[in-house]
């Protein structure tokens, strides 16, 4: 079973469709052991840092996405929350990535919405993918690079589109809206 953390902010739904065509059966849960004991676990977000954030750490989901040992995939906000800090509200995050979430610089032109490709991938997500595959975006706010950076994209300026660090993944860019190369990408989290 793939759990689908339920949270104040999300895009649950779409997420919970592009594992269905893959076959896969999914949970959306908030539910400290069903979250444990899923084969996998997805992150999504769509919404506010700050709220978020303080949505994750009243119910105590903080914790338990800290403390789960199988993989984990953050999308979208989901990354941005697994990183350092976000300026959106200045809030802490869950410091699983050593990257800071900024704002990007040139208000005029943001969101960052559409599709765009990577200039650089590598890693576990990136399998049968290659710079010039493009995937699709929704968002203000940027993860800045890292060692733990395995895809870059660029806009406005280069940013972390992808992370890894053991048991934890994330994209910025959202795989169950990128089609094939999107699906692929889930593909390769959840053969993991």
């Amino acid at each position: 079973m793939i759990a689908i953390i339920k949270y104040n902010a999300g895009n649950t739904c779409s997420v919970q469709n592009a594992l269905k065509r893959l076959g896969y059966e999914t949970l959306i849960t908030d539910d400290e052991e069903e979250l444990q004991n899923a084969e996998k676990v997805i992150f999504p977000g769509v919404g506010e840092a700050s709220t978020a954030m303080s949505y994750l750490k009243e119910r105590g989901i903080d914790q338990v996405i800290l403390n789960l040992k199988q993989p984990v995939l953050g999308i979208c906000l989901g990354l941005q929350l697994m990183c350092e800090h976000s300026e959106e509200g200045d809030v802490a995050c869950l410091g699983i990535f050593k990257n800071n979430v900024c704002k990007f610089p040139n208000t005029e032109i943001v969101p960052h919405m559409g599709w765009n490709n990577f200039e650089e991938v590598k890693g576990t997500l990136f399998k049968g993918i290659e710079v010039n595959n493009d995937v699709y975006f929704v968002h203000n706010y940027y993860a800045d690079l890292s060692d733990e950076t395995t895809g870059v994209c660029n806009y406005i300026t280069p940013f972390s589109a992808a992370l890894e660090k053991d048991n934890f993944y994330a994209t910025q860019f959202h795989p169950e809206k990128s089609a094939d190369i999107g699906e692929k990408i889930l593909k390769n989290f959840l053969d993991l």
